[in-house]
Order: C-alpha cells, then sequence, then structure tokens
C-alpha cells in the first residue's frame, strides 16, 4: 500500500485530504480544526514514510489560487471600506510589523533559526500563505513547517477567547461605521398621510441610507410602478424597501404604515427572483441593465452569498446573482430571457479573467524587491495574486474580459487552493516535526508561539477599546480578520446571529493582514 501511494501521488493527495477533512469536521464545544486538519493529517502521514511528499507544483498551485480567489472577492469591499475605516487598518498593520520584530528577537532569544522564527509567526497569527512563502524563500526547508504546527492550535484558541471578550466588551462608544453597519433589507407599505407632495427621487436618500420604491397605489386604483418622478399624495400606498432604520424614519416622514401589504398585491404588477446568467451583463452596474426603460421593471434587490443587498443604481453584479426584480406581469418573462435566468451562472469562473489575472498576479509576485541591507524580496505565489485580485476584484470588468467570480466559484476555489496548499506543506515537515515534539525544542516553540499570540491579543483589545472606541461585535471582526482566522469568524458570527458589524470588521482588515504577513515573513527569513 505505500509503495502504491508513493509511485501515485495524484492518490496520495486525494487521501490525504479525505483524512485531514474528516478529522477537521469533528467538533468539540463548537470548534475544530477545519481546513488545518489537512495539515497535521499531511504530518501524520510524512512521519510514517517520509517519502510520502507531494509535488511542489501542487502547493504552489494551491496557495496562488486561494490568495487569488480571496482578493477578487474582497476587492470591492476593500476599497470601499478604505474611505472611513483606516483606523483598524493601520492598528492591525502597525501591530503584526510590531509581531514579527517581537518574533524576531524572542526567536534570537531563544535560540532558533530563521527558518523556526518564520514559521513561528506565520503560525502564532496561523497565516497558511505566510507560510507558504518562508517555505518558498528556504527553498522547502522543513522548519517553518514544524514551528507552524506546534503555535497554530494555540494561534487559533487564543484568539477565540478575545474574540469572546470582545464581544462581552458591550457597545462602548461605537464609531460612525459600527452605528451604520450594513443593514439587511426588508420592505414596508406606507400609507401617504402627510401632504409633503414629494417626487420618489426626492424621498430616497434618509439619514439611516438609501430606500427604493417598488410600486404605488392610488386610493381605489391599480397597482403602478413607480418611477422619479412619481408624486405620493396623500391616500396614496408605496412600498419601499430598505434598511429597517430607514423605512422607520421614511413611515414618519409620510405618514404611517398601512394595513394593507402591496407586495401581495399581484394583479398588475409581479415579482420574482432571476439569476442573472448573460455574460454581458457581468461587472456591471444595475443601472446598466435597462430595466426600466425595456420593460418598466425595477430592480429591488440582489441576493448574494446568502444576503440580500439594495440594488441601487451603482450596484455592480456579478455571475450567479440573484436579482429580485418587480414589473408589470406581462414583462416578467421578457426580463426573466433578458437577464438569462440559468443557475449556471453560479459556477462560471470566468475562464479567461481567472487565467490573465492569475497570470499577472503570478509576474507581480516575481518581481524582485531590493530591500536595503537585506537583499532582494518577492511577494511570492500568495501576495502577488492576492493584490493583483483586488485591484481587479473592485475593477470588476475591463471591456469584455470580466475579473469578478461568482461567490460559489470562489469560495470553491479558495477552498481547494488552501488544501492543496496544506497537504502539500505537511508532507515536507513529517519526520522533522516529531522530532522536535520530543526535545525541549518543541516546548520553547509551543511557548513562544503563545507569547506572540498573546501579544496580538492584547494590543488590539487595548487599542480597539480604549482608542478606536469599536463595539464588540466589530472589534471580533477585527480580531478574526487581524488572526485570518475563520474559526474565529465562525465562532462570531454565531455567537452574535451574524451581525454585520463582525463582517464588515473582518473584510476591512483581512487583506491587509494578509499581505503584511506574507512580507513578514519573507523578511524574518532574510534577518
Amino acid at each position: 500500500m505505500d509503495e502504491l501511494l508513493i509511485e501515485r501521488p495524484i492518490l496520495l493527495l486525494f487521501v490525504i485530504l479525505a483524512v485531514g477533512t474528516a478529522v477537521g469536521g469533528i467538533r468539540l464545544r463548537r470548534i475544530s480544526l477545519g481546513p488545518a486538519a489537512v495539515l497535521f493529517a499531511a504530518l501524520a502521514f510524512s512521519a510514517w514514510d517520509e517519502r510520502f511528499a507531494l509535488p511542489e507544483v501542487i502547493g504552489t498551485f494551491g496557495l496562488a489560487v486561494f490568495a487569488y480567489a480571496i482578493g477578487v472577492t474582497a476587492g470591492p469591499s476593500f476599497f470601499a471600506s478604505l474611505r472611513s475605516g483606516m483606523g483598524p487598518v493601520a492598528m492591525v498593520g502597525g501591530t503584526l510589523a510590531g509581531l514579527a520584530v517581537a518574533s524576531w528577537a524572542l526567536g534570537r532569544l531563544l535560540g532558533f533559526d530563521t527558518g523556526t522564527i518564520a514559521g513561528l509567526y506565520a503560525g502564532a497569527t496561523t497565516n497558511t500563505p505566510a507560510l507558504a512563502a518562508a517555505i518558498l524563500r528556504l527553498d522547502g526547508a522543513p522548519e517553518p513547517t514544524v514551528a507552524y504546527s506546534l503555535t497554530y492550535v494555540g494561534g487559533v484558541l487564543i484568539m477565540l477567547f478575545a474574540a469572546v471578550g470582545a464581544m462581552r466588551s458591550g457597545q462602548h462608544h461605537p464609531t460612525l461605521d459600527d452605528r451604520t453597519p450594513p443593514s439587511s433589507v426588508h420592505n414596508t407599505t406606507i400609507k401617504v398621510t402627510r401632504d409633503n407632495a414629494l417626487q420618489v427621487r426626492e424621498l430616497t436618500w434618509t439619514p439611516h441610507g438609501r430606500v427604493l420604491f417598488s410600486r404605488f397605489q392610488r386610493a381605489g386604483g391599480p397597482t403602478e410602478m413607480s418611477e422619479g418622478s412619481t408624486v405620493l399624495q396623500p391616500g396614496d400606498r408605496v412600498l419601499a424597501i430598505g434598511p429597517e432604520e430607514a423605512l422607520r424614519h421614511l413611515t414618519k416622514q409620510l405618514g404611517r404604515t398601512s394595513k394593507v401589504a402591496l407586495e401581495h398585491e399581484r394583479t398588475d404588477v409581479g415579482y420574482r427572483r432571476i439569476s442573472l446568467s448573460d455574460k454581458k451583463f457581468y461587472g456591471r452596474t444595475v443601472a446598466e441593465l435597462e430595466l426600466w426603460e425595456r420593460f418598466g421593471a425595477r430592480a429591488t434587490r440582489v441576493r448574494r452569498a446568502d444576503q440580500d443587498l439594495l440594488a441601487t443604481d451603482d450596484f455592480v453584479l456579478q455571475a450567479g446573482d440573484r436579482i429580485r426584480v418587480a414589473a408589470p406581469r406581462d414583462q416578467m418573462g421578457r426580463v426573466s430571457t433578458y437577464l438569462g435566468d440559468s443557475d449556471h451562472g453560479s459556477s462560471d469562473i470566468n475562464p479567461l479573467g481567472l487565467a490573465i489575472g492569475m497570470a499577472l498576479g503570478l509576474l507581480l509576485g516575481a518581481v524582485p524587491v531590493p530591500i536595503p541591507g537585506l537583499g532582494h524580496l518577492e511577494l511570492g505565489q500568495a501576495a502577488g495574486p492576492l493584490i493583483v485580485g483586488l485591484v481587479l476584484g473592485r475593477l470588476g470588468r475591463t471591456a469584455k474580459v470580466v475579473w469578478t467570480l461568482p461567490h460559489q466559484a470562489a469560495e470553491t476555489l479558495t477552498q481547494i487552493g488552501l488544501l492543496l496548499f496544506l497537504a502539500y506543506a505537511g508532507g515536507r515537515a513529517g519526520s522533522a516535526f516529531v522530532e522536535a515534539v520530543r526535545t525541549p525544542l518543541g516546548l520553547k516553540i509551543l511557548l513562544a508561539g503563545l507569547i506572540i499570540t498573546g501579544l496580538h491579543a492584547v494590543v488590539l483589545l487595548l487599542v480597539g477599546r480604549k482608542i478606536l472606541l469599536a463595539s464588540g461585535p466589530r472589534m471580533a471582526g477585527v480580531i478574526a480578520g487581524s488572526q485570518t482566522q475563520p474559526a474565529v469568524l465562525a465562532y462570531a458570527n454565531e455567537a452574535t446571529t451574524h451581525d454585520q458589524r463582525v463582517a464588515l470588521g473582518y473584510a476591512l482588515v483581512y487583506p491587509v493582514a494578509m499581505v503584511v504577513k506574507i512580507l513578514a515573513a519573507q523578511v524574518l527569513t532574510l534577518l
């Protein structure tokens, strides 16, 4: 059996993946190793027989795909959040750079070599791409993986406790972003009782966010689609869509909540969710669909990644988005055909855009950057694709080339890429891991990892609560993003019943944390 697996590396790969994912699915008190269990499975295989090592190209491919998919997905939210979220971004970037210095100083004090120090940093901050960068800089040396493996679990557990502490800290004095997190989309029918004589276009902006108007009904008349020039009069009913607080504000401004729900009135105007699968609309805005001009229809919501988003005119669409459209009943079939309405779009990886983006990312990662006194530094196969992915994800499309990925496809590529790299990395360090565990060196590495992770948690909590005055849910998301740790994010989401501030904090700092860790790990190998 051993010879069979050694001679067939693809078979070996899937055996390791099967064992690792099975172990990673075991949950103890709502905590599991998740994908990281694949690393430990690969370590076990290579400890049994060091010939159970996968080809390097598998790890390189997996890492590049993982980083690029993360970048493309996070690009739009990352650049949008930078306008008002520089405080958390600066805090995380500065903290992680400081942790690299602390790792180097502690490592030298304990007598670690450069590979062990880089692995200590990557494991204490639970960042696989940083580990990959260190391994590649050291030509596949096992020391980074050994240190990473010994410090990873502590890195997860300590930051979980930090997230719990952040959430128990309460709201404090929320920042502007905390007061206005991305809100779930609701709808309400408003009975107009005030004689304000305002057009619909004058009512779309409220102090609590944007609202859209789908349809309205004159007293005793048919239900009609609303447009910007529609003037709402006393006795009218109008269906408004937007954040709950904005709808409450609008209801007070116009009158009161109607006892008749217009969304249930489908005699003249209907609505349905339509999957966007026509490629010419990928990366386009809602306004560029021209639904009103062509069909007298209006997009009100976009369903993406299990979340409803308001379909404002400047909202950029992606393949597989499910658009909720209100339209005259006789036009609904034409709208469906126009947008495609096929589930194929949710799995379309846009091969041309993916290939060009990956190539650009790998080229950027290969460009040597001179560092005075240290030699040359490369972004590598992780940071290069990540940075290019962020930029292209923000662009959406260039002429006919679509850069974005459907959420489902991006999630699939992210998981596959991460699993491939973990299986490769673990297979290179099994015997060295066993040897380290049996010696005082292993205990030193373990304790050093706990110190670095603990320092990370303390700095984030102190600065976030005392200086940035961030709310508990936002701080939990920032902690998860700074640690680039999905397990912490999942726990915070579950504990807060998916408070949107958790996701916002995570998305804001995650890309910066990823890039800083990858660069810092490489610098540590040069010192």
